[in-house]
């Protein structure tokens, strides 16, 4: 299939720029995906949407201050994106402008508004992918948490303002681990509050968290024309024991549904079953494109994602190109707000098989 198969006109004015004046007060656009039938309702619904009894996943990833300014040694502005610890100091980056940023370059981490130095960014090297090598010190090798002190959170591109007051706790689950290095967040988890979390778990629903350490195959976009030559970046997954455990008696007993809270939650899951168990830990570059089948999760909370993007050729897979574009089109018309801060889409029945229990929309 095409890169093309994938657009559509997006207003920009529908892209979010803050969130919602609370977190479970988006929209939500519900979906059958065996039907293509649709409903317009809320977030704070999802306990009515949500099958009693359901199995929820997560991703519980700390979005890390990634983002760090820099000024050249000329005095240029530039910028890092720091995208995975390699110890000492050491981490994988984006930067820009990658023309100036070349191994042999140092640059000074400096604040934003006030100018201030903060840290030293040497480039050590150049890896696959256009990134480099840096290492981040002061008077010692920094650690991911020293880094939270001077970094910004990674605002996606199409928000046009620098990560502030607000962005520090609304760009970030109410559930976040304390640990982990993701660049985005899981989104469809930011509406999330944990009034809303309790009204699943009264409804006998389990909240079990999985965590993919969201990286550049997330969000990257694709370049590539034909979807058979986009490959995907390496991210890390992590599933707790607990988790473990109910996902692979779910497996073998399909008693209850699973509901996938999050492409990133999905793509875990997904990547970690080899059809017997679950593994612990690992890595995965699946892209999940039409045609795939779809082995663990029954439905899919998500936000909405931008043209031509490896998240709606994802949804895409789970209900069919053009249920899906449809879909995104009905959004448009309704004005939902679309990406990080917007509004969301409940995904019901994307695993369908003969003699499946059908949810109504």
């Amino acid at each position: 299939m095409r890169r093309s198969d994938f657009h559509f006109d997006l207003p920009p004015e529908l892209i979010a720029q803050a969130p919602a004046p609370s977190r479970d007060g988006a929209r939500l656009l519900v979906v059958d995906a065996a039907t293509g039938a649709f409903a317009h309702r809320t977030i704070r619904e999802l306990p009515e949407l949500v099958p009693a009894g359901s199995l929820c996943v997560p991703n519980d990833v700390r979005v890390r201050h990634a983002r760090l300014f820099l000024r050249r040694t000329g005095g240029g502005k530039g910028e890092a994106l720091l995208l995975k610890a390699l110890g000492g100091g050491r981490f994988e980056s984006m930067v820009r402008p990658g023309a100036r940023l070349k191994p042999g370059a140092a640059a000074t981490v400096v604040d934003p508004e006030s100018g201030a130095d903060l840290a030293r960014v040497e480039i050590l090297g150049t890896l696959p992918e256009g990134l480099r090598e840096v290492r981040v010190t002061s008077d010692h090798p920094l650690d991911w948490d020293e880094i939270d002190r001077i970094g910004r959170l990674p605002l996606p591109p199409y928000i046009d303002h620098v990560a502030g007051g607000e962005d520090e706790t609304r760009y970030q689950t109410v559930f976040a681990a304390d640990e982990g290095e993701a660049v985005a967040a899981p989104t469809a988890g930011l509406h999330f509050t944990p009034e809303l979390i309790a009204a699943l778990e009264a409804k006998g629903c389990a909240w079990r968290p999985v965590r993919l350490h969201v990286g550049l195959g997330t969000f990257r976009p694709m370049e590539a024309d034909d979807l058979a030559d986009h490959v995907m970046h390496e991210e890390r997954f992590e599933i707790p024991e607990t988790t473990r455990a109910e996902l692979e008696v779910l497996m073998r007993q399909r008693q209850r549904p699973l509901l996938a809270i999050g492409t990133t939650a999905l793509r875990t899951l997904e990547g970690a079953w080899n059809g017997e168990r679950f593994a612990p830990e690992g890595a995965t570059r699946l892209f999940i494109t039409p045609g795939y089948r779809l082995r663990t999760a029954d439905h899919l909370l998500t936000n909405f994602h931008l043209p031509e993007s490896t998240l709606f050729v994802l949804v895409s897979a789970l209900m069919g190109v053009e249920v899906a574009q449809a879909a995104y089109a009905e959004a448009i018309r309704e004005r939902y707000r679309f990406f990080s801060y917007g509004d969301a889409m409940l995904i019901l029945n994307v695993r369908l098989e003969a003699g499946d229990r059908r949810l109504e929309v």
